[in-house]
């Protein structure tokens, strides 16, 4: 089993600590095996300032994990905790990923394993984390970075989607959209997408995009252009760009470009038909344009992406679709 150990201190908030529970601790028949959880800590933490964790390691047992969590800190103006931040290098220098959730961040930043790379926490602490550590590339528009071991998320719900993305790496895009629905949360949002979008939008099952998107994902073997979806929402072509930034955090090409590299995916995994075939199912035309599209995304190849989850898991799985919501198609 893949085990996760997830370090808990005096004051961890619970949303965070709880997402991560949820995905990696919950019996799950998805797919087998799943994770083996383990909460390591002070047996004296208390989770949210009133609720006492069930700790069954201690922060030397981080080190043995294969993917290790930081959730949020109680407060990033506080001394991080004795030995968290000792335990989470010696955990990367053993080869293991490691994940933040939110102000977790501080303490990668605070372990070196941020010097050089993106990383991002809370939009409301990314210029204290910034100004503190100045080696670290901060992000503060994004849910989430994945930069290969080492991976940072925003706040709070984002929290849920570096999980699922975490779960999408390990398991395949079937597998996080099925756990997703067990959920009830958005299988898939892109770690380029805006943390919080200004206008005030309403996002609720009324809003103008929720049954256009349904109706996109219906027909994803069709030839459809941005004026197609226009069109059916009946909306001029840069109204629905504003919608879908403000709703979305991209444009409409990109996001239509990302469910057909997400269903080309899901056809990989779980289908033997040709990649020509799998081109023609997701509106992409050619098994060239296929290729060019799911590199670009993915950096891999359809066919090695193919193997590698017809394979016995290697240690290594390959990267997911996270296009930021600035680049052009």
């Amino acid at each position: 089993m893949h085990s996760v150990a997830l370090a808990v201190t005096h004051g961890t908030p619970l949303f965070e600590l709880a997402s991560a529970c949820e995905v990696f601790g919950s019996d799950r028949e998805l797919a087998q095996p799943w994770y083996s959880l383990t909460i390591c800590g002070n047996d004296s933490a208390d989770v949210g300032g009133w609720l006492r964790a069930d700790v069954r390691g201690g922060l030397d047992d981080i080190a043995a994990a294969d993917t290790v969590i930081v959730p949020a800190c109680r407060d990033v103006d506080e001394p991080l905790p004795a030995g968290l931040v000792d335990a989470v290098r010696a955990a990367h220098d053993a080869g293991a990923r490691v994940a933040s959730l939110c102000t977790g961040a501080f303490v990668l930043a605070a372990a070196g394993l941020l010097d050089g790379r993106r990383a991002t926490t809370h939009w409301a602490h990314a210029d204290v984390l910034a100004a503190r550590y100045p080696l670290v590339q901060v992000q503060p528009d994004v849910l989430y970075v994945d930069e290969g071991r080492v991976l940072t998320s925003a706040g709070k719900a984002a929290a849920m989607d570096l999980c699922l993305h975490i779960v999408r790496i390990d398991h395949g895009a079937s597998v996080a959209n099925a756990l997703a629905r067990n959920l009830i949360v958005p299988p898939h949002r892109p770690g380029g997408q805006a943390q919080f979008i200004p206008a005030a939008v309403s996002h609720g099952r009324d809003h103008v995009l929720v049954g256009l998107m349904s109706w996109v994902s219906a027909r994803l073997d069709q030839n459809l252009t941005v004026q197609d979806l226009a069109r059916h929402a009946n909306m001029s072509s840069r109204n629905l760009a504003r919608h879908f930034n403000a709703v979305a955090g991209t444009s409409p090409l990109q996001w239509l470009l990302t469910q057909r590299v997400g269903r080309a995916q899901e056809l990989l995994e779980n289908t033997d038909v040709s990649v020509e075939q799998i081109a023609s199912r997701t509106g992409m035309g050619t098994a060239t344009t296929l290729r060019r599209h799911f590199h670009r995304l993915l950096d891999t190849s359809p066919d090695a992406y193919r193997r590698t989850f017809r394979d016995s898991r290697p240690a290594v799985q390959p990267p997911v679709a996270q296009p930021s919501a600035r680049v052009a198609i």
